[in-house]
């Protein structure tokens, strides 16, 4: 299963903010991110929907994380953000055609028990899980930037 691009980006956002020693802008953390503005805009904005970010605007203000999203569910997360339709277009409902098998096949159903096992198996790891040593650091690291040369 490959995740959607704000599925990522969204945990990288998380995960940058539970180590964040201050309160980064979405600019800055679409930088440290190397991903268009507008992009970390509409997943930061989603994760404030959530309750897992608190965005402030002006001076002073910047993304911080909520104690909902440092004890968030990676699991629940990736669902969100990937949505909980099928593996599969087997209805044809995103301009490809139906499947003639449909009807009668069993690969749509053994997909689906594939995905939920994926989801479980993220469901009982936190942000905070994720964090942790060797990652913690290197993010502090990739949002400083390059050191003096």
């Amino acid at each position: 299963m490959r995740l959607l691009r704000s599925t990522d980006l969204a945990l990288r956002v998380l995960m940058r903010l539970a180590v964040a020693d201050a309160t980064p802008t979405t600019r800055q953390v679409a930088a440290d991110m190397d991903v268009p503005y507008t992009h970390a805009a509409k997943v930061v904005a989603e994760l404030q929907h959530l309750g897992l970010v608190d965005a402030r605007r002006g001076r002073g203000g910047g993304l911080a994380l909520t104690e909902r999203g440092r004890t968030a569910s990676v699991g629940a997360v990736v669902r969100t953000f990937e949505g909980e339709g099928d593996v599969v277009d087997c209805e044809g409902t995103q301009g490809t055609p139906a499947c003639p098998l449909r009807s009668a096949c069993r690969l749509r159903g053994a997909l689906r028990g594939a995905q939920e096992a994926f989801f479980a198996s993220l469901d009982p790891v936190t942000i905070a899980d994720i964090v942790g040593e060797p990652t913690g650091p290197l993010l502090l690291g990739i949002s400083r930037g390059p050191g003096p040369v």
